[in-house]
């Protein structure tokens, strides 16, 4: 008996796991494809954020005066880096 039902327990997980696993049909038509060798497209994102990956689209750093850390921050250490706060 428990030979019999593991047997049909077996079969009825593999029948669900058969029917589980549907596929979209296909279509037989071209793909459309989109270049983004417009002007307007250059060096943009599809959701339209300009990617920062192109020169043009980095932002350009101002010079620092004073030594900078190895991470590339401005060190607060010297005169030069600091800011002027407002006097009372």
């Amino acid at each position: 008996m428990k030979k019999l039902f593991s047997l049909l327990m077996l079969v009825a997980f593999l029948s669900t796991a058969t029917f589980a696993q549907t596929t979209s049909p296909r279509s037989t038509g071209t793909m459309h494809t989109t270049t983004q060798n417009t002007k307007k497209g250059v060096g943009m994102k599809k959701d339209g954020t300009p990617d920062k990956r192109y020169k043009m689209n980095k932002a350009e750093k101002p010079a620092q005066a004073g030594p900078m850390k190895k991470d590339g921050t401005p060190d607060k250490r010297y005169k030069a880096n600091k800011t002027a706060s407002p006097k009372m």
